[in-house]
């Protein structure tokens, strides 16, 4: 009988996965490994030097910013931010890093998602309408979906969540921006968190069932974190799920070595955030505790995300030797208008895994 239970288990684990997925990390062993793991109080990473940098493909692209990635179908996945004379997307696929900067680009301008302000994508699976989400913002917070990741001709036209700037963000943006949409969903809703370069970051919620639907024009948008100092609480927010009932919060700040990560943990996505590593000087990913084979070829580690094999939209991870692949910038190119700024990927890799 107790080999009955355990093989209906098993069963039901991999029904609630994506059907196409048996090339991924999706293994019981993996899974036990991932509720058994815990995250450190500090962090310790090692950097690749520039993996991926613009083509000269006649685009003019100044700078590759803003990566979304997971690794699904034994390929990884990646969604970034272009600037040329303004912001557009662009989706490219490899086997491996070291093949990441010879994968095709596609233009997602060619694509339904058409062109115009579109930037800082993020994407994910949701496994119960089984449809692929990419988050981006607009001048709004915008989602296209597509039935198969690998297929970039296949988003949809973009539509938003809100019918207008949540009144909330209106009152306290001051002279920032409304940016950086993340959507991470648990049993009972999802949430999209946002930020406004000033201080804020912000988390909007519908009812799971109601997805993508039900965030109306932000009534119940609330300030999930803040700072009275605008920089330390800037952009770029990841909000992750760890293990069973704690979640990770990290959000990009300003300080005066670069851009660097602060994080903080959390029981609840609508519960009080408590400090993890979240000072410059003790980051959680920052040029404190970054280490460079030879000289550095960026002082910021700046907007990115972790890299993903759990694809779905709770936005899981393993605490066990994480890896993040962010934006950066060459540091005796770090003046001019942000927007051109020469912003490249690399990778992280953390190595004080407490697993």
């Amino acid at each position: 009988m107790r080999f009955l239970y355990c093989f209906l288990f098993l069963v039901a684990l991999a029904t609630a996965l994506p059907l196409d997925n048996a090339a991924e990390d999706h293994s019981v062993n993996a899974l036990v490994t991932r509720q058994s793991g815990s995250l450190p109080r500090t962090f310790q990473w090692s950097s690749s030097g520039v993996l991926v940098s613009p083509k000269n493909d006649g685009r003019g692209i100044k700078a590759l910013k803003d990566p979304s990635i997971v690794y699904y179908n034994g390929r990884y996945h990646v969604f970034a931010s272009v600037y040329t004379t303004g912001y557009n997307m662009v989706y490219f696929s490899f086997t491996d890093f070291a093949q990441a900067n010879s994968a095709t680009f596609t233009y997602l301008d060619s694509t339904p998602i058409g062109s115009g302000y579109r930037a800082a994508p993020q994407v994910f699976y949701h496994s119960g309408q089984k449809l692929w989400y990419l988050v981006f913002q607009n001048g709004n917070a915008a989602y296209s979906t597509n039935s198969d990741i690998s297929n970039p001709k296949g988003w949809s036209a973009p539509k938003n969540f809100f019918t207008s700037q949540p009144a909330i963000i209106s009152r306290n943006i001051g002279k920032g921006n409304w940016v950086d949409m993340w959507v991470i969903c648990d049993a009972s809703n999802c949430h999209l968190f946002s930020s406004d370069d000033n201080g804020h970051l912000y988390r909007s919620s519908t009812p799971a069932s109601q997805f993508p639907n039900g965030f109306g024009n932000g009534a119940n948008t609330v300030i999930a974190l803040q700072d009275s100092n605008p920089y330390a609480l800037f952009e770029a927010s990841n909000v992750y799920t760890v293990g069973t009932n704690q979640y990770l919060l990290i959000v990009e700040a300003i300080g005066s070595g670069g851009r660097y990560f602060r994080s903080w943990t959390a029981s609840s996505l609508s519960g009080s955030w408590t400090p993890l590593a979240a000072s410059e000087s003790q980051p959680f990913a920052g040029a404190a505790n970054v280490k460079f084979s030879g000289t550095p070829w960026t002082k910021s580690i700046s907007h990115g995300e972790m890299v993903r094999t759990n694809v779905d939209q709770t936005m899981t991870i393993s605490p066990c030797k994480l890896r993040y692949f962010y934006q950066g910038l060459d540091p005796t190119k770090d003046n001019g208008d942000y927007n051109s700024l020469p912003y490249r990927l690399g990778l992280l890799t953390q190595t004080n895994s407490a697993c």
